[in-house]
């Protein structure tokens, strides 16, 4: 068994979205700051409603897919296929943009606390062009394992062997059934308690702290910040003096060509031009 280590941290910076929606950017914050397949992650948590509540009015996707995991708070989306879903705390939506998709996303709720993240996640040059489509998921089909020592994990996609039993989650629980095979998991690690997980050798994975802190191997991981991970077939990691929760990303690199402009991700330059005479034009979810 070969241990992932730490291999760079990225803090979180903060930044705004949307209508003005206050958050944190890890992975994506720079084009350099990418980590095939993942695009960006950016994690948004706060108690005052100015930060959020003017949300994210309609705007247009292509080429990759968004997963937003609400841990707090209730959002709304809708989009230009008449689907409505009501992303609530504990739940995720995944959503493939395809070739074109317009949405917006908009709190429910007018005080209290909201926080969660979305990541994007690239799709591969033949799926680009594939027909939008999303998936909510509520929490009570999100398989949680709770550990005698006050730990738990939720596993959101992909599979996992935990305290020798096989969990899968509602995504891409079948090997294969995505380009990128996705892992995502949310632990928490009580003050001091420690959690190993297998890895996929080959895959790129990172880890971000959003309580706590956590340490792999030698290396510290602070609150809001993202560790990059080199190779290996298993992950420990030790939570500090405090309980600690982390999300465990993992995925199978595409390694293509990214041109990014804004809320379009395709492989080169003229493909880019082409999505944003679409949007102009009108015809952005109508490409074949």
């Amino acid at each position: 068994m070969k241990s992932r280590h730490v291999t760079r941290i990225i803090p979180g910076r903060e930044t705004s979205d949307g209508a003005g929606v206050k958050l944190r950017r890890s992975i994506g914050a720079a084009p350099s700051l990418r980590l095939d397949p993942f695009l960006m992650l950016d994690e948004f948590g706060t108690d005052n409603p100015d930060d959020y509540i003017a949300g994210f009015p309609p705007h247009p996707h292509r080429g990759f897919e968004t997963v937003t995991y609400m841990i707090d708070g209730h959002m709304r989306h809708e989009d230009h296929l008449g689907n409505v879903g009501e992303l609530k705390s504990g739940g995720v939506q995944w959503m493939t943009a395809g070739r074109g998709v317009i949405h917006s996303e908009m709190p429910q709720q007018a005080e209290g606390r909201m926080r969660g993240f979305q990541l994007w996640i690239n799709l591969p040059a033949a799926e680009k062009m594939k027909p939008a489509g999303y998936r909510d998921i509520p929490a009570s089909e999100l398989p949680e394992r709770r550990r005698a020592n006050g730990g738990s994990a939720k596993l959101i996609a992909g599979s996992l062997a935990l305290d020798g039993e096989t969990v899968s989650g509602p995504i891409n629980a079948t090997p294969g059934a995505m380009a990128t095979d996705p892992l995502f998991v949310d632990l928490l690690l009580p003050a001091g308690g420690s959690q190993t997980l297998p890895m996929t050798a080959g895959h790129n994975a990172f880890v971000y702290v959003y309580e706590g802190a956590i340490r792999i191997g030698e290396k510290a991981i602070p609150q809001y910040a993202a560790g990059i991970l080199g190779d290996g077939d298993q992950l420990t990691l030790t939570a500090g003096d405090a309980p600690s929760r982390v999300i465990v990303l993992a995925g199978k690199p595409l390694n293509e060509p990214v041109a990014q402009y804004g809320p379009f991700v395709m492989n080169t330059h003229a493909e880019i031009e082409q999505a944003i005479a679409d949007y102009q034009a009108g015809r952005l979810v109508e490409a074949a």
